[in-house]
């Protein structure tokens, strides 16, 4: 065989090589992650504990969602006792009850940290929408801590969105998000994020503890734990909105 048919032998594989590598598409593991984390309706309860050079603070919570895109968290803590978050259909909402004030976050404020934790109120609550606000790459595949996962790298479409952009590595069996860095336009890291344990509800991989690092923030990082978790539970018509966010 002469040399000239050999490169062009060889270049065909290097073109078709990436294809067979991942025959699965960045758009459709991104469907699958949000998949998982989606559901007809849930109710859970948790809790945010928060370390930096002052100590550590602990607040819980219990949490209602429906669909992509409704969710509802109420602070059961002492000290945020009925404090809460709503975002319902691309709107976020603040309730303080002491001050019967209710606040909307846009755009950067979603960035905010909620509790003076690590988390941000877009960590807490975004919605499972990715590929309306982001597109995304397939750059590979790593093993991490013993989970061999895709590595992706989503671009924000637009400026409303809280991290413009998002490295992730997804477990390939599960669609856990193990890991994520999120970054600026420019690349400046803003966050780092990692599941340390997980739980089975009904035929899915959920994370139960995970822990977030706010690049901003020295010596400080954040726990959020799930205690429990209920899926496809009956939750009232009224639940997201904001008639029942200031009761």
């Amino acid at each position: 065989m002469s040399k000239k048919i050999l490169t062009l032998l060889f270049a065909l594989i290097l073109l078709i090589l990436p294809s067979t590598l991942f025959a699965i598409t960045a758009e459709e593991i991104v469907k699958s992650m949000d998949a998982l984390a989606t559901y007809d309706t849930s109710y859970s309860t948790g809790s945010i504990q928060t370390t930096d050079r002052f100590g550590t603070k602990e607040s819980t919570f219990k949490a209602w969602t429906k669909g992509t895109s409704e969710s509802l968290i109420e602070f059961t803590s002492t000290a945020e006792r009925g404090q809460k978050i709503l975002r319902t259909k691309g709107s976020l909402y603040l309730y303080y009850p002491d001050a019967e004030e209710l606040i909307r976050l846009q755009g950067a404020a979603l960035r905010q940290s909620v509790l003076g934790s690590d988390l941000s109120y877009e960590d807490m609550t975004e919605e499972k929408t990715t590929l309306n606000d982001y597109t995304v790459t397939l750059d590979g595949s790593e093993v991490y801590n013993g989970h061999d996962c895709y590595i992706l790298t989503l671009t924000a479409k637009t400026r409303q969105v809280a991290y413009p952009i998002q490295k992730v590595w997804v477990d390939k069996e599960t669609y856990v998000t193990w890991k994520g860095e999120y970054s600026t336009s420019q690349g400046r890291l803003l966050k780092n994020m990692e599941v340390l344990s997980v739980m089975q509800v009904a035929d899915r991989t959920i994370p139960k503890e995970t822990k977030i690092d706010d690049a901003m923030k020295q010596d400080s990082s954040t726990m959020m734990t799930f205690d429990t978790l209920q899926i496809n539970v009956s939750l009232d018509a009224n639940l997201f909105s904001l008639e029942n966010l200031t009761w």
